[in-house]
């Protein structure tokens, strides 16, 4: 499908190109140029606007504030909620994202406030049931870092495994060539997947490094191999681990951390 916001002649559109520059999301962009907060080579920029590569952008001083109030909240999901809108019953993650439950750890500067959670959206599913760090962001660009087309993040989980009915030292009864598998060689949805760094955290555990994140991937990539998942938990997400992130409470990225 070709892309609209690409144009012939090396142009592309204004939304885009501030995205790729890692100014904002198309969306905020799209904010921005609506308010007449955008400069092109010197003029107001309207929306649609098709740039090119060497076009001078400028951003009103209102946006770059706008943008700094927003926050990303790391959050230690338990089993049981589920990553984004409420389905079958379940409440989304996003519920426990209150100020009573804001780890006493947390040292960043911000002080929590109701408006924190308009537009606030995972940035990564984590299924429901599974736990660790989940990602909530008002900021498009992290968003775009985290789960973009072109992110290569990687994503760290513990994966607790059964092989048929042992499910102590599954490490010594694995066939290596089912371990080669899961770290390259299988197909999800007639997609090959991208080689993974998987190995044994302890007998019955394993350590999975991924750089995508299709839908209940580890659960059906260890299903492939004759596995069962018996306990899944995230544990880092590029350079953010959950550390000492308490289950069920939640803390901001810090200004100095990233990603």
């Amino acid at each position: 499908m070709p892309d609209e916001s690409a144009a012939p002649g090396g142009t592309t559109r204004l939304n885009k190109r501030m995205a790729e520059l890692g100014m904002c999301s198309r969306r905020e962009a799209d904010d921005w140029i609506a308010k007449g907060w955008v400069k092109v080579n010197g003029a107001v920029a309207p929306m649609g606007l098709q740039v090119g590569p060497q076009a001078k952008i400028e951003i009103d001083p209102k946006a770059r504030g706008q943008q700094r109030e927003q926050v990303t909240i790391l959050l230690h999901k338990p089993i049981g909620y589920v990553s984004g809108q409420a389905e079958d019953g379940y409440e989304p993650a996003v519920v426990l994202v209150q100020g009573r439950n804001r780890w006493n750890g947390d040292t960043a500067p911000q002080r929590f406030a109701p408006s924190q959670l308009k537009g606030l959206a995972p940035a990564g599913r984590l299924d429901i049931d599974s736990t660790g760090l989940l990602v909530l962001t008002q900021d498009g660009r992290v968003a775009r870092q985290l789960i973009g087309e072109d992110s290569g993040v990687e994503k760290e989980y513990l994966v607790r495994v059964g092989f048929g009915a042992v499910s102590n030292d599954v490490q010594a009864v694995l066939p290596p060539q089912q371990l080669g598998l899961l770290r390259h060689g299988l197909s999800l949805d007639g997609q090959p997947l991208k080689p993974a760094r998987v190995d044994w955290q302890n007998p019955e555990q394993l350590r999975f490094v991924l750089t995508e994140g299709k839908k209940r991937q580890i659960r059906r990539m260890c299903e492939i191999v004759g596995l069962k998942v018996l306990g899944l938990k995230r544990v880092r997400i590029g350079r953010i681990t959950l550390g000492q992130l308490p289950l069920g409470q939640w803390r901001y990225l810090a200004p100095h951390e990233r990603f």
